[in-house]
């Protein structure tokens, strides 16, 4: 496993966080830039959760990445596609921003459930909720690439 790095280009960062935003940017000055991203993505303003949010691809969709493509795990069944489908249009409709979890290679029939649960909750759950698991995938990617 890889240590956390003392310092990130804004590449790097675009890359573990699925783009380049007002959030990458700001890490990619800071020192120790993923052992602060929980702390400073939580401190965000709804408007920048979002824009980091909306920048990973939808659960299900068309990856944005080939890491992306990986990691959303296996299960191409048209149901669980669909299902999935109709779950990120009705999550982005009641929260306004992409869902995020930390798939960790789980097949996509196994997110179905984690996203039925994750609509009863509050935006502002799900604000927090997001942005922390948008850091566990930078994290990830960084210990195993």
């Amino acid at each position: 496993m890889r240590e956390l790095p003392r310092q990130l280009s804004v590449d790097e960062l675009a890359e573990l966080f699925e783009g380049r935003t007002r959030f990458v940017e700001m890490l990619a000055h800071v020192e120790n830039p993923l052992a602060r991203a929980r702390e400073l993505a939580r401190a965000l303003p709804d408007e920048q959760k979002k824009e980091v949010l909306d920048a990973h691809p939808a659960i299900g969709g068309r990856p944005t990445s080939a890491r992306s493509a990986r990691e959303q795990g296996g299960d191409d069944d048209p149901e669980v596609l669909a299902e999935l489908a109709e779950l990120n249009r009705a999550y982005e409709q009641k929260f306004g921003f992409r869902f995020v979890v930390f798939v960790d290679g789980r097949p996509r029939r196994a997110i179905v459930p984690v996203l039925r649960e994750r609509l009863q909750r509050t935006r502002e759950e799900e604000l927090e909720t997001g942005v922390d698991e948008l850091v566990q995938i930078a994290l990830d990617r960084w210990r195993t690439s």
